[in-house]
């Protein structure tokens, strides 16, 4: 049993504890893409959640995904934020790299 609660020492200095990364959820199998507006000033984005990537996966793929559709975007907490309402082209986009999409919301 290892209780050790050491924080510093004279011969390394202050020692930190290691944290994992936080794992993310993981989904059901499906792409979702939803529109949202709402504290954006009425500007629209797709955002893209439950894609079976880490992180340089999904940093590819959304590059890939702003390039095909010439419009900005971005990646936060797992989730790919697509600049305007290209829903469709993205669900064709991903639908072509073997996902099952579903569009969901309005």
């Amino acid at each position: 049993m290892s209780d050790n609660k050491l924080v510093y020492s004279t011969e390394t200095g202050r020692i930190k504890q290691q944290e994992a990364a936080p794992a993310r959820p993981a989904g059901d199998g499906i792409v979702r893409i939803r529109r949202q507006t709402s504290g954006r000033k009425g500007k629209g984005v797709c955002l893209i959640s439950g894609l079976p990537l880490d992180d340089s996966g999904l940093a590819t793929l959304a590059a890939e995904l702003k390039k095909k559709c010439g419009c900005g975007g971005a990646l936060k907490d797992g989730v790919i934020e697509i600049q305007g309402d290209k829903r469709d082209l993205l669900k064709s986009l991903l639908e072509q790299k073997g996902f099952k999409v579903k569009l969901a919301g309005g």
